[in-house]
Protein backbone atom coordinates (compact mmCIF):
# COMPACT_ATOMS: atom_id res chain seq x y z
CA UNK A 1 0.00 0.00 0.00
CA UNK A 2 1.83 3.16 -1.12
CA UNK A 3 2.92 5.50 1.70
CA UNK A 4 3.32 2.56 4.39
CA UNK A 5 6.12 0.89 5.30
CA UNK A 6 7.14 -2.44 6.63
CA UNK A 7 8.43 -1.11 9.63
CA UNK A 8 5.53 0.76 10.34
CA UNK A 9 2.92 -1.66 9.83
CA UNK A 10 4.84 -4.31 12.35
CA UNK A 11 4.99 -1.64 14.58
CA UNK A 12 1.01 -0.64 14.57
CA UNK A 13 0.48 -4.17 14.76
CA UNK A 14 2.18 -4.63 17.83
CA UNK A 15 0.75 -1.58 19.34
CA UNK A 16 -2.89 -3.19 18.34
CA UNK A 17 -2.07 -6.31 20.59
CA UNK A 18 -0.55 -4.87 22.81
CA UNK A 19 -3.93 -2.25 23.38
CA UNK A 20 -6.02 -5.49 23.45
CA UNK A 21 -3.66 -6.85 26.30
CA UNK A 22 -3.49 -3.70 28.52
CA UNK A 23 -6.93 -3.62 28.01
CA UNK A 24 -8.28 -7.12 28.60
CA UNK A 25 -6.24 -7.13 32.09
CA UNK A 26 -7.30 -3.72 33.36
CA UNK A 27 -11.06 -5.03 32.71
CA UNK A 28 -10.09 -8.57 34.69
CA UNK A 29 -8.41 -6.55 37.35
CA UNK A 30 -11.52 -3.88 38.41
CA UNK A 31 -14.54 -6.14 39.04
CA UNK A 32 -12.28 -7.99 41.57
CA UNK A 33 -12.00 -4.47 43.46
CA UNK A 34 -15.52 -4.55 44.87
CA UNK A 35 -16.03 -5.87 47.74
CA UNK A 36 -17.74 -9.40 47.40
CA UNK A 37 -18.32 -11.34 44.33
CA UNK A 38 -20.96 -12.44 42.01
CA UNK A 39 -21.77 -15.82 43.82
CA UNK A 40 -22.35 -14.34 47.14
CA UNK A 41 -24.48 -11.30 45.33
CA UNK A 42 -26.43 -13.87 44.09
CA UNK A 43 -26.94 -15.72 46.64
CA UNK A 44 -27.52 -12.43 48.76
CA UNK A 45 -30.35 -11.30 46.47
CA UNK A 46 -31.96 -14.85 46.46
CA UNK A 47 -32.04 -14.52 50.27
CA UNK A 48 -33.65 -11.37 50.03
CA UNK A 49 -36.18 -12.47 47.78
CA UNK A 50 -37.19 -15.45 49.67
CA UNK A 51 -36.38 -14.96 53.43
CA UNK A 52 -33.48 -17.23 53.06
CA UNK A 53 -31.65 -20.14 52.04
CA UNK A 54 -30.53 -23.48 53.28
CA UNK A 55 -27.07 -24.42 53.02
CA UNK A 56 -26.20 -20.99 51.37
CA UNK A 57 -22.16 -21.64 52.39
CA UNK A 58 -22.01 -25.18 50.94
CA UNK A 59 -24.29 -23.16 47.84
CA UNK A 60 -21.27 -20.58 47.78
CA UNK A 61 -18.53 -23.04 47.59
CA UNK A 62 -19.62 -25.02 45.27
CA UNK A 63 -20.95 -22.67 43.00
CA UNK A 64 -17.32 -20.39 43.67
CA UNK A 65 -15.31 -23.84 42.67
CA UNK A 66 -17.73 -24.34 39.62
CA UNK A 67 -16.89 -21.05 38.18
CA UNK A 68 -13.17 -21.32 39.14
CA UNK A 69 -13.43 -18.26 41.40
CA UNK A 70 -11.72 -20.24 44.13
CA UNK A 71 -8.75 -20.39 42.45
CA UNK A 72 -5.31 -18.04 43.31
CA UNK A 73 -5.58 -14.67 41.38
CA UNK A 74 -2.82 -15.33 38.99
CA UNK A 75 -4.25 -19.07 38.12
CA UNK A 76 -7.83 -16.91 37.20
CA UNK A 77 -5.49 -14.25 35.29
CA UNK A 78 -3.66 -16.93 33.03
CA UNK A 79 -6.94 -18.90 32.71
CA UNK A 80 -9.19 -15.46 31.48
CA UNK A 81 -5.97 -14.95 29.39
CA UNK A 82 -6.40 -18.30 27.70
CA UNK A 83 -10.28 -18.20 27.40
CA UNK A 84 -9.80 -14.81 25.52
CA UNK A 85 -7.23 -16.22 22.64
CA UNK A 86 -9.50 -18.49 21.75
CA UNK A 87 -12.82 -16.04 22.01
CA UNK A 88 -14.06 -18.04 24.75
CA UNK A 89 -16.04 -15.65 26.99
CA UNK A 90 -17.50 -18.20 29.18
CA UNK A 91 -20.46 -18.70 31.17
CA UNK A 92 -22.29 -15.37 32.62
CA UNK A 93 -22.82 -15.51 36.66
CA UNK A 94 -25.79 -13.72 36.00
CA UNK A 95 -27.71 -16.20 33.74
CA UNK A 96 -26.19 -19.38 33.83
CA UNK A 97 -26.41 -21.51 31.68
CA UNK A 98 -26.57 -18.76 29.32
CA UNK A 99 -23.00 -18.02 27.51
CA UNK A 100 -21.30 -14.48 27.02
CA UNK A 101 -20.71 -15.17 23.89
CA UNK A 102 -24.71 -16.18 22.97
CA UNK A 103 -25.93 -12.97 25.30
CA UNK A 104 -23.37 -10.64 23.44
CA UNK A 105 -24.42 -11.72 19.61
CA UNK A 106 -27.96 -11.27 20.39
CA UNK A 107 -27.05 -7.82 21.85
CA UNK A 108 -24.54 -6.55 19.49
CA UNK A 109 -27.01 -6.43 16.37
CA UNK A 110 -29.20 -3.52 18.17
CA UNK A 111 -26.56 -1.51 19.13
CA UNK A 112 -24.84 -1.76 15.66
CA UNK A 113 -28.17 -0.85 13.95
CA UNK A 114 -29.24 1.51 16.59
CA UNK A 115 -26.53 3.42 18.17
CA UNK A 116 -23.92 2.92 15.52
CA UNK A 117 -25.89 4.49 12.56
CA UNK A 118 -27.04 7.35 15.30
CA UNK A 119 -23.29 7.79 15.76
CA UNK A 120 -22.82 8.09 11.71
CA UNK A 121 -25.67 10.24 11.39
CA UNK A 122 -24.58 13.02 13.62
CA UNK A 123 -21.12 12.64 12.96
CA UNK A 124 -22.08 13.52 9.14
CA UNK A 125 -24.90 16.10 10.21
CA UNK A 126 -22.57 17.19 13.13
CA UNK A 127 -19.52 18.01 10.56
CA UNK A 128 -21.86 19.64 7.20
CA UNK A 129 -23.24 22.17 10.24
CA UNK A 130 -19.34 23.05 11.13
CA UNK A 131 -18.68 22.82 7.68
CA UNK A 132 -21.29 25.80 6.55
CA UNK A 133 -20.63 27.54 9.88
CA UNK A 134 -17.02 28.41 8.75
CA UNK A 135 -17.65 28.83 4.79
CA UNK A 136 -18.11 32.32 3.96
CA UNK A 137 -20.60 31.79 0.94
CA UNK A 138 -22.96 30.28 3.08
CA UNK A 139 -26.36 31.78 2.86
CA UNK A 140 -27.09 34.73 5.68
CA UNK A 141 -30.23 32.74 7.23
CA UNK A 142 -28.55 29.61 7.35
CA UNK A 143 -25.94 31.30 9.52
CA UNK A 144 -28.58 32.21 12.17
CA UNK A 145 -30.61 29.03 11.78
CA UNK A 146 -27.83 26.56 11.73
CA UNK A 147 -26.66 27.24 15.61
CA UNK A 148 -30.17 26.79 16.79
CA UNK A 149 -29.11 23.12 16.03
CA UNK A 150 -26.75 23.37 18.18
CA UNK A 151 -28.46 24.22 21.60
CA UNK A 152 -28.85 20.56 22.83
CA UNK A 153 -25.50 20.12 22.97
CA UNK A 154 -25.48 20.92 26.74
CA UNK A 155 -27.69 18.28 27.21
CA UNK A 156 -27.53 14.81 28.28
CA UNK A 157 -28.69 11.77 25.92
CA UNK A 158 -30.39 10.53 28.85
CA UNK A 159 -32.04 13.57 29.53
CA UNK A 160 -33.68 14.52 26.25
CA UNK A 161 -34.29 10.77 26.23
CA UNK A 162 -36.73 11.60 29.45
CA UNK A 163 -37.84 14.34 27.62
CA UNK A 164 -38.71 12.84 24.04
CA UNK A 165 -40.46 10.22 26.56
CA UNK A 166 -42.77 12.43 28.43
CA UNK A 167 -43.63 14.62 25.15
CA UNK A 168 -43.65 12.20 21.96
CA UNK A 169 -44.59 9.19 24.19
CA UNK A 170 -47.09 9.92 26.42
CA UNK A 171 -48.29 13.21 25.65
CA UNK A 172 -48.71 13.12 22.05
CA UNK A 173 -48.84 9.03 21.52
CA UNK A 174 -46.76 9.31 18.54
CA UNK A 175 -43.64 6.78 19.29
CA UNK A 176 -43.60 3.88 21.87
CA UNK A 177 -41.23 4.32 24.70
CA UNK A 178 -39.58 0.99 25.37
CA UNK A 179 -38.49 -2.00 23.75
CA UNK A 180 -37.39 -2.71 20.16
CA UNK A 181 -40.21 -3.70 18.63
CA UNK A 182 -43.63 -4.42 18.90
CA UNK A 183 -44.54 -7.06 22.11
CA UNK A 184 -45.63 -10.02 20.71
CA UNK A 185 -44.06 -9.93 16.92
CA UNK A 186 -41.75 -12.73 16.17
CA UNK A 187 -38.23 -10.80 14.97
CA UNK A 188 -37.95 -11.98 10.80
CA UNK A 189 -37.43 -9.80 7.45
CA UNK A 190 -40.87 -8.88 6.45
CA UNK A 191 -42.26 -5.04 6.20
CA UNK A 192 -44.14 -5.57 9.46
CA UNK A 193 -41.23 -6.08 11.82
CA UNK A 194 -38.48 -3.55 10.01
CA UNK A 195 -41.12 -0.65 10.32
CA UNK A 196 -41.91 -1.99 13.96
CA UNK A 197 -37.98 -1.47 14.45
CA UNK A 198 -37.29 1.67 13.43
CA UNK A 199 -40.57 3.05 15.17
CA UNK A 200 -38.87 1.54 18.57
CA UNK A 201 -35.59 2.85 17.65
CA UNK A 202 -36.55 6.66 16.40
CA UNK A 203 -36.90 7.71 20.21
CA UNK A 204 -33.55 6.90 21.78
CA UNK A 205 -31.94 7.77 17.99
CA UNK A 206 -32.77 11.11 18.09
CA UNK A 207 -31.94 11.53 21.79
CA UNK A 208 -28.21 10.40 21.02
CA UNK A 209 -28.03 12.33 17.52
CA UNK A 210 -29.31 15.66 18.81
CA UNK A 211 -27.35 15.99 21.82
CA UNK A 212 -23.87 14.39 20.34
CA UNK A 213 -23.91 16.51 16.62
CA UNK A 214 -22.96 19.72 18.34
CA UNK A 215 -19.60 18.26 19.28
CA UNK A 216 -18.72 17.54 15.76
CA UNK A 217 -19.91 20.71 14.77
CA UNK A 218 -17.84 22.84 16.53
CA UNK A 219 -14.74 20.62 15.96
CA UNK A 220 -15.38 21.02 12.45
CA UNK A 221 -15.91 24.55 12.34
CA UNK A 222 -12.86 25.23 14.05
CA UNK A 223 -10.82 22.81 11.40
CA UNK A 224 -12.44 24.65 8.57
CA UNK A 225 -11.57 28.29 9.78
CA UNK A 226 -8.31 27.01 9.71
CA UNK A 227 -8.40 25.60 5.98
CA UNK A 228 -10.28 28.24 4.48
CA UNK A 229 -7.02 30.40 4.55
CA UNK A 230 -4.62 28.20 3.18
CA UNK A 231 -2.84 28.85 -0.15
CA UNK A 232 -4.59 25.69 -1.70
CA UNK A 233 -7.62 27.30 -0.94
CA UNK A 234 -6.84 30.39 -2.73
CA UNK A 235 -5.61 28.77 -5.88
CA UNK A 236 -8.93 26.76 -6.45
CA UNK A 237 -10.74 30.37 -6.03
CA UNK A 238 -8.15 32.30 -8.33
CA UNK A 239 -8.87 29.06 -10.92
CA UNK A 240 -12.99 29.54 -10.95
CA UNK A 241 -13.67 26.41 -9.76
CA UNK A 242 -17.07 25.77 -8.64
CA UNK A 243 -17.61 27.41 -5.08
CA UNK A 244 -19.49 23.34 -4.41
CA UNK A 245 -16.23 21.79 -5.84
CA UNK A 246 -14.13 23.81 -3.33
CA UNK A 247 -16.07 23.31 -0.36
CA UNK A 248 -16.55 19.40 -0.75
CA UNK A 249 -13.22 18.51 -1.89
CA UNK A 250 -10.48 21.22 -0.86
CA UNK A 251 -12.24 22.59 2.37
CA UNK A 252 -13.91 19.78 3.66
CA UNK A 253 -11.92 16.98 2.42
CA UNK A 254 -8.97 18.35 4.22
CA UNK A 255 -10.59 19.33 8.01
CA UNK A 256 -12.23 16.04 8.55
CA UNK A 257 -9.22 13.94 9.00
CA UNK A 258 -8.84 14.62 12.70
CA UNK A 259 -12.86 14.27 12.95
CA UNK A 260 -12.55 10.74 11.53
CA UNK A 261 -9.79 10.00 14.36
CA UNK A 262 -12.35 10.95 16.80
CA UNK A 263 -15.12 9.26 14.99
CA UNK A 264 -13.06 5.97 15.21
CA UNK A 265 -12.11 6.75 19.25
CA UNK A 266 -15.61 7.35 19.70
CA UNK A 267 -16.73 4.10 18.55
CA UNK A 268 -16.06 2.68 22.01
CA UNK A 269 -18.12 4.93 23.47
CA UNK A 270 -21.19 3.76 21.68
CA UNK A 271 -21.69 0.91 23.95
CA UNK A 272 -20.65 2.28 27.76
CA UNK A 273 -21.35 5.83 26.88
CA UNK A 274 -25.25 5.28 26.37
CA UNK A 275 -26.06 2.77 28.69
CA UNK A 276 -28.58 5.73 30.50
CA UNK A 277 -30.22 5.71 27.11
CA UNK A 278 -30.43 2.00 26.54
CA UNK A 279 -31.74 1.60 30.27
CA UNK A 280 -34.68 4.22 30.07
CA UNK A 281 -36.06 2.71 26.83
CA UNK A 282 -35.03 -0.97 28.05
CA UNK A 283 -33.82 -1.31 24.82
CA UNK A 284 -31.82 -4.71 23.37
CA UNK A 285 -28.27 -3.47 23.67
CA UNK A 286 -25.04 -3.81 24.47
CA UNK A 287 -25.05 -1.07 26.73
CA UNK A 288 -28.36 -2.41 28.81
CA UNK A 289 -26.10 -5.61 28.52
CA UNK A 290 -23.40 -4.20 30.44
CA UNK A 291 -25.34 -2.04 32.87
CA UNK A 292 -27.14 -5.64 34.25
CA UNK A 293 -23.53 -7.21 34.15
CA UNK A 294 -23.05 -4.71 36.29
CA UNK A 295 -25.73 -4.40 38.74
CA UNK A 296 -25.29 -7.83 38.75
CA UNK A 297 -21.62 -8.42 38.87
CA UNK A 298 -21.19 -10.41 36.69
CA UNK A 299 -17.29 -10.93 35.97
CA UNK A 300 -17.73 -12.49 32.74
CA UNK A 301 -20.56 -10.34 31.21
CA UNK A 302 -18.59 -7.51 31.92
CA UNK A 303 -15.46 -8.52 30.38
CA UNK A 304 -16.77 -10.15 27.59
CA UNK A 305 -18.85 -7.04 26.40
CA UNK A 306 -15.71 -4.60 27.69
CA UNK A 307 -12.87 -6.68 25.61
CA UNK A 308 -15.02 -6.65 22.27
CA UNK A 309 -15.70 -2.99 22.41
CA UNK A 310 -11.65 -2.65 22.91
CA UNK A 311 -11.06 -5.21 20.33
CA UNK A 312 -13.43 -3.59 18.07
CA UNK A 313 -11.91 0.25 18.83
CA UNK A 314 -8.38 -1.40 18.39
CA UNK A 315 -9.47 -2.85 15.10
CA UNK A 316 -11.40 0.63 13.60
CA UNK A 317 -7.80 2.42 14.65
CA UNK A 318 -5.22 0.36 13.32
CA UNK A 319 -7.45 0.47 10.03
CA UNK A 320 -7.99 4.74 10.20
CA UNK A 321 -4.26 4.62 10.53
CA UNK A 322 -3.10 2.35 7.93
CA UNK A 323 -5.76 4.40 5.55
CA UNK A 324 -4.55 7.47 6.48
CA UNK A 325 -2.37 8.28 3.22
CA UNK A 326 -4.82 7.20 0.90
CA UNK A 327 -7.44 10.07 2.71
CA UNK A 328 -4.62 12.41 2.16
CA UNK A 329 -1.71 12.09 0.00
CA UNK A 330 0.68 14.27 2.06
CA UNK A 331 0.18 11.73 4.99
CA UNK A 332 3.30 8.76 4.19
CA UNK A 333 4.83 6.34 6.71
CA UNK A 334 7.52 5.07 4.60
CA UNK A 335 11.23 5.16 5.62
CA UNK A 336 12.81 8.37 3.32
Amino acid sequence: MGGLSRGYLLRRLGMFFLTVWLGSTIIFIIPRLAPGDPITAMVSRMSAQAGSVANSDQIIEAWRARFGLDAPMHIQYFRYLRNLLTFNLGYSLAFFPAEVEVLVGRSLPWTLGLLGLATVISFIAGNAVGALLAWRRTPGLARLLLPLTLTFTAIPPFMLGILLIYFLAFGLDWLPFAGAYGRGMQPGMNLEFILSVIEHGTLPALAIVVTTMGFWALGMRGMMITTDGEDYMILAQAKGLRPGRIFWLYGVRNSILPQVTALALSLGGIAGGTIIVEYIFTYPGMGYLLYQGIINTDYTLIQGIVFMLIVGVSVAVLILDLLYPLIDPRITYETR
